[in-house]
C-alpha cells in the first residue's frame, strides 16, 4: 500500500508533516500565555486559593468553560473575521494557529488550574507563616511544586491540539488532516490517509512519551 505513494506525494507529506508541527507548537505557545494566567487566577480565587473571591472564580469559570463547550470547526468559523484581520487570511496553517489557540487556552487553564490544585497545601500555609508574598507563593511554591504535573498536562494539551490540527483540514488549514481529507476522502487514496493517520498517532505518543519522561526526571518524589 506504502509502495504506491509517488515521491511528488511523500513530498507533499513531508510538507504536511511540517505544517502540522508548526501549527501544534505555535499554537500551544499561544494558548499557554493565555492559560497560565487563567489557570493561576483559578486557583488563587478558588473556595481555598490564597486570594479566595467567589465572583471572581465564577464569573472567570462559567467563561472557561463555556468556551471549552466549542467545538473547534466551529469556533474556527464563527472566528473567521477575526482570523482574517489578524494574518490576512483565513486559509492555511498559519489562520489556523489563530482559533487553535483560542480552543486550546481555556482547556490549558483548566489544567493548569488542576495542577496547581494538587500542591500539598501544607506548604502553602508554611510559605505564609515565613511571610511570602502571594508573588512568592504562585512562582516559588504553586509552580515550583506542581512542575512534574504541570509538565505532564503540557504533553496532553499539545497532543489535543495536534489532534485538532486534524480537523483543521475540513476548512482548508493544512497538515496532514487536510492530506488525508482531500486524497483519502475525496480522491480515494487510502494508502495516503493510512500514512497520514500512522504519522498522526506516532506524533501524539512522541509528544505524550516525551512529556512523561522529563516529567519523571525532575520530579523529586521519584527517586
Amino acid at each position: 500500500m506504502i509502495l504506491e505513494i509517488t515521491s511528488p506525494m511523500w513530498n507533499e507529506i513531508f510538507n504536511g508533516i511540517f505544517q502540522t508541527l508548526y501549527m501544534t507548537l505555535v499554537s500551544a505557545f499561544i494558548a499557554y500565555l493565555i492559560g497560565i494566567p487563567i489557570g493561576i487566577l483559578l486557583n488563587i480565587t478558588a473556595p481555598n486559593g490564597i486570594r479566595q473571591n467567589k465572583v471572581v472564580y465564577s464569573i472567570l469559570g462559567t467563561i472557561v468553560n463555556i468556551l471549552r463547550s466549542i467545538p473547534f470547526i466551529l469556533l474556527a468559523i464563527f472566528i473567521t473575521p477575526l482570523t482574517r484581520f489578524i494574518v490576512g487570511t483565513s486559509i492555511g496553517s498559519t489562520a489556523m494557529i489563530i482559533p487553535l489557540s483560542l480552543s486550546a487556552a481555556p482547556f490549558v487553564g483548566r489544567m493548569i488550574e488542576s495542577s496547581l490544585n494538587e500542591v500539598d497545601n501544607g506548604k502553602i500555609e508554611a510559605a505564609k507563616a515565613m511571610g511570602s508574598s502571594d508573588k512568592t507563593i504562585i512562582f516559588k511554591v504553586l509552580l515550583g511544586e506542581a512542575k512534574p504535573s504541570l509538565i505532564v498536562g503540557a504533553a496532553i494539551a499539545v497532543a489535543t491540539i495536534l489532534g485538532y490540527t486534524a480537523m483543521a483540514g475540513f476548512i482548508a488549514g493544512g497538515g496532514l488532516g487536510d492530506i488525508a481529507l482531500r486524497y483519502g476522502f475525496y480522491r480515494y487514496q487510502t494508502d495516503v490517509m493510512f500514512v497520514a493517520l500512522v504519522i498522526l498517532v506516532i506524533l501524539v505518543q512522541i509528544l505524550q512519551e516525551t512529556g512523561m519522561f522529563v516529567a519523571k526526571k525532575i520530579d523529586k518524589r521519584i527517586k
